[in-house]
């Protein structure tokens, strides 16, 4: 048997839900035909629905015709749930869409008909109450052939030759077929059915059950069944709650087989599933598995998301309907937001489109709603679900940001021990098309693996403009290049470096506000025409009349746009000029150019640089700590060279590459480094009474031998030996020295040079310990002695490696070095210029060692003092 997966979708009032209640009936699957205005209807399971008369969730039912299983998905009619609705089309494998004859083609009919096309899902058309008087076959046929497609086709004579000759002038194959045979074959008219070439029209009334017979036998003849892959698929587009409180997530199996006890997984988590539901109605069957084709519900799964996709469907399905009005949620006295806030997370869940928020700096509660028929039946759920009533406030426009003009944004995450950086290219987007990412990276520069966690770094957050803090849309982002360090860069490195990038890219662009436009379709008297055009004008908008479309006589259509902020409550105005006779479809256009930004900018103040989750500078690290870099200087300091300025040089920016950089030698005194230190980071803050700074023209004590350009300076002793230890890499090398550090680098540090010190107390030859602080500008190379040892801090542009291995290869003839690092690239570097290696364990390991034996002999002498024979001698 053919397996299909229908929707019936349909402007409100058009009597999509009398057309289940028929398909139902007549399929055995219900025994008495409800009606909605009688609170009956088997679709219509929730007390809000029946009391209002329409349709608000989506509802599944299973019935079987002839040599099909059929699922119906009954979809809300209401513009009001539209993205209910939306999100039942990524499942269909065909749509029903219900026309009213008596009303014809509506504003929300060509809404959903765009819908339909965008998710390239076939349609059978079903022109509902046809028995009703003044409805004209002909007329709407015309209508829909002039509103929707040419390729509506009367198919209440699917054997008579007008049908033969309209349907052949759709496709190529259809026509040659025809011109062949004189007649078509039906298996060529449902191929071009399912490619959406042909849209099939039925004629009836749903309430008589008229044309409901045969509309249910062309769905047998043309409707195909879809094939699947073998590989394991499936789609969420529903999530909401039974009776009990269980989690149920809806799904579309679109390949392989699901069942009870699988486990399904994304990047992020992975979930077991408990039961397998197949709903109809508000009864239920379980199953141990689901096939492909089949709709059911799943319990045990706790993070799905709506649009989320499992196994060939991976990825996520973003909606295109979008609520234009945010609204702030009142609650009662007596409750609090922190409390209230997850259990609205949980409508959330159910519908994405509310975007729940906390606003900080406003102190509320903030939802996205569709319109005032939404917010009632918010508040009735919220009561029922929570026990507490709620109010709103009266709404404001949902505006939006995007930008003019091409940069090149940079971000760098760099505090100690961490490092990313990120160059983005941010370029302005077509209207309509929301945010695109793309990479044209070298894998060469960036890893693919760091290129793909950027990208999704990207997906994962809702980024947001510098004009007022609203969402950012029709912008296409580029990652250009990145780079990360080998050792210190983690995943969430990348995140901060991500966000930043944005940020900063757009504090340079020239930001441009958008707001909601709707599209309008009046059809009004002759003389209401000037009243009407006077007002699109007064609102900002723009309108024509359409010569081309027929009404009843004295009457006008005129179509246009407007602001969605000027046109609330117009409808009312409409409707009073009009005297009634008048009719006005208002469908959400998109996004454009805000007609009074400076208006809104004063009504929504934003600082972008006081906005802590959206930080527009970067980090960068110095002496060890890191530093804030505000967004204007980012590139003054930055790693990688401009993508977008390939030809601006180095030398005019602040930033001094890691490595490889000359200096002069040139001795610094006291008061300039001092002074230095003050303004960037006090290096050694604890006790300084241990310390003896030095910073004179002659060379350190120790040091004697060698000067900081790397000069040998003759010598005919023996090899003295040294050992250098490279601080930092020892400190996040020792378990103890790192959580010290995590708490207060300062003191992680000082704690080492005592470890050193002690340690080296009973050794020979020199130790020198290095630190970086490369990234001071102006920094000369620092030396002092520490006790016994000697500690450097490097210079600018020189990191401790470049420090150890200049050391090593200009002195490896003169003494006996050996290196204490657990830097894998250093240490091959040091094994090649022929000194010794210490490994941050084997330094510990020595060090413990050393420790040990001081111990065991300070036992021995304590054990040979309280002999009898030394307490004799002390008394004589």
């Amino acid at each position: 048997m053919k397996k299909l997966v229908l929707g019936i979708l349909a402007h409100v009032d058009a009597g999509k839900t009398t057309l289940s209640e028929a398909m139902l009936y007549l399929s055995g699957s219900i025994r008495k035909i409800g009606r909605v205005d009688k609170k009956d209807a088997f679709l219509d399971t929730y007390e809000l629905e029946r009391a209002r008369g329409i349709t608000i969730f989506s509802k599944q039912a299973e019935m079987a015709y002839e040599n099909m299983n059929i699922t119906l998905l009954d979809t809300p009619g209401h513009v009001d749930f539209s993205t209910e609705m939306e999100r039942t089309l990524q499942v269909l494998d065909y749509a029903i869409l219900v026309i009213s004859g008596a009303d014809g083609c509506q504003g929300h009919t060509e809404t959903l008909w765009r819908l339909l096309n965008r998710y390239q899902v076939p349609v059978f058309l079903f022109i509902n109450k046809m028995d009703q008087m003044g409805t004209d076959k002909d007329k709407i046929l015309d209508e829909l052939k002039n509103r929707l497609s040419d390729a509506c086709i009367d198919f209440t004579d699917d054997l008579s030759e007008q049908f033969y000759e309209n349907a052949a002038m759709t496709e190529e194959y259809l026509l040659d077929d025809f011109l062949e045979n004189g007649r078509l074959d039906k298996t060529l008219i449902a191929r071009a059915i399912r490619e959406r070439k042909i849209f099939p029209c039925f004629f009836g009334s749903a309430l008589r059950l008229q044309g409901v017979e045969e509309f249910l036998q062309g769905i047998n003849t043309y409707m195909q069944e879809k094939h699947y892959p073998k590989e394991f698929g499936a789609r969420v587009f529903k999530i909401t709650r039974d009776d009990q409180g269980n989690r149920l997530t809806y799904l579309k199996v679109t390949g392989g087989i699901l069942r009870a006890k699988d486990l399904l997984r994304t990047e992020h988590w992975e979930e077991k599933i408990n039961q397998i539901r197949i709903y109809s109605g508000t009864k239920y069957q379980m199953i141990n598995e689901a096939s492909a084709g089949m709709i059911c519900a799943v319990t045990g799964l706790s993070q799905t998301k709506i649009g989320e996709g499992f196994g060939i469907e991976q990825g996520e399905i973003l909606p295109v309907l979008e609520p234009v009005l945010h609204y702030q949620i009142l609650l009662p006295e007596d409750i609090d937001a922190a409390v209230m806030l997850p259990k609205l997370k949980q409508l959330e869940e159910e519908d994405p489109q509310l975007h729940i928020v906390w606003d900080e700096e406003l102190q509320e509660i903030q939802a996205q709603i569709m319109g005032d028929v939404q917010i009632e039946i918010l508040q009735n759920i919220i009561k029922e679900r929570f026990d507490v009533d709620v109010a709103f406030d009266t709404g404001n426009i949902v505006y939006k940001e995007t930008i003019n003009s091409t940069v090149e944004g940079v971000g760098h995450f760099e505090p100690l021990r961490h490092y990313a950086e990120v160059h983005l290219i941010l370029e302005p987007g077509e209207r309509g098309s929301g945010i695109m990412i793309d990479t044209n990276c070298s894998e060469d520069l960036l890893d693919r693996n760091w290129q793909r966690l950027i990208m999704t770094h990207l997906y994962e957050k809702e980024h947001r403009g510098v004009l007022i803090g609203a969402p950012l849309t029709d912008i296409k982002i580029t990652l250009a290049a990145g780079k990360a360090h080998k050792k210190h860069t983690e995943g969430g490195d990348f995140r901060q470096a991500t966000y930043r990038a944005v940020r900063q890219g757009l504090r340079q662009a020239e930001s441009v506000m958008l707001e909601p436009f709707y599209s309008f379709r009046m059809e009004l008297p002759e003389n209401c025409v000037g009243r009407a055009m006077m007002d699109v004008d007064q609102m900002y908008g723009t309108c024509k009349i359409a010569y081309e479309e027929h009404t009843a006589d004295n009457m006008t259509v005129l179509k246009g746009s407007a602001p969605v902020a000027c046109m609330r409550g117009y409808q009312r105005e409409f409707a009073s000029y009009t005297k009634g006779y008048g009719r006005m479809f208002c469908t959400l256009k998109g996004y454009e150019k805000c007609h009074n930004p400076e208006e809104v900018m004063q009504a929504y103040p934003y600082d972008p640089e006081a906005d802590i989750m959206n930080p527009t500078g970067s980090v960068f690290c110095a002496h060890g700590t890191g530093f804030l870099v505000n967004w204007d200087q980012v590139k003054d300091y930055m790693h990688i060279d401009s993508v977008l300025e390939p030809e601006k040089q180095q030398d005019d920016k602040v930033h001094v590459p890691v490595r490889n950089v000359q200096e002069e030698d040139i001795w610094i005194g006291d008061d300039e480094i001092e002074q230095i230190m003050r303004q960037t980071f006090y290096a050694n803050k604890s006790d300084k009474s241990k310390v003896r700074r030095r910073y004179h023209t002659k060379k350190p004590d120790g040091l004697a031998d060698f000067n900081y350009k790397g000069r040998k300076q003759p010598d005919s002793r023996k090899k003295e030996k040294y050992l250098l230890v490279d601080g930092y890499n020892i400190i996040f090398a020792w378990k103890e020295l790192k959580e010290l550090a995590n708490v207060n680098l300062d003191s992680a540090r000082d704690k080492l040079l005592d470890i050193l010190s002690d340690y080296h107390g009973t050794g020979q030859g020199n130790m020198i310990v290095v630190f970086d602080a490369y990234r001071v500008k102006g920094h000369r190379t620092e030396v002092m002695d520490y006790q016994n040892i000697h500690v450097v801090y490097t210079k600018e542009a020189e990191t401790a490696d470049a420090f150890i291995e200049k050391f090593a290869h200009d002195h490896k003839q003169t003494y006996d070095i050996t290196v204490a690092t657990s830097d894998y690239l250093e240490q091959i570097i040091i094994t090649g210029q022929g000194c010794k290696l210490l490994s941050a364990r084997e330094l510990e390991q020595m060090v413990d060692q050393k420790k040990e034996e001081i111990r065991e002999q300070l036992e021995m002498q304590v054990q040979k003092r309280n002999t009898l024979g030394e307490l004799l001698k002390e008394f004589e």
